[in-house]
């Protein structure tokens, strides 16, 4: 049972929740549990919707690297939601299954390039930072750009995770 009703029909709404929902169901095909929760807050899902949006279908990231940095996150904060919404996708995007099987578990050996951008989002979530050298070994795989859509996308994923865990829809 969630602590925040879960708002996944137009039924009651607001006529600016009901604009809002509309705008979800457009871009994404239906109503989803984030939007559930947020539509709360209508001001705050509209632009989260479109932020998600941007990240999710028109960034720089490659499929793998966007979707191996979901479910990344998505485990950090320990938000079975985005997992499961996103572990099929990443597999899909060529997230191989030893890497999710880390991910799951915790421990176990990665391949180079997972190990630096979850390296990464690992650090950064625990220290709201990188260090020099972290930083560096990031950029030196992604480029400047997506370094910059990397952290934006955490910090996406991040408040999506804090939304629902706080609603207890996670």
């Amino acid at each position: 049972m969630t602590r925040i009703p879960l708002l996944d029909s137009k039924d009651g709404l607001t006529e600016r929740q009901a604009e809002v929902f509309d705008a979800i169901v457009e871009s994404r095909g239906s109503m989803i549990r984030p939007y559930e929760v947020l539509l709360h807050a209508p001001g705050l899902a509209q632009p989260a919707g479109a932020l998600g949006a941007q990240i999710r279908y028109h960034g720089a990231l490659s499929d793998h690297d966007r979707e191996l940095s979901i479910i990344t996150t998505a485990r950090t904060h320990n938000c079975q939601f985005e997992w499961d919404s996103h572990i099929g996708i990443a597999s899909d995007a060529g997230v191989n299954e030893g890497v999710i099987e880390v991910l799951e578990s915790g421990s176990g050996t990665l391949p180079d390039r997972e190990a630096t951008i979850i390296g990464f989002i690992r650090e950064l979530c625990a220290e709201s930072t990188v260090s020099d050298a972290t930083f560096a070994e990031v950029e030196g795989l992604l480029g400047t750009e997506q370094v910059v859509e990397l952290s934006a996308l955490v910090g996406y994923y991040t408040m999506l995770a804090f939304v629902m865990n706080t609603a207890g829809a996670c």
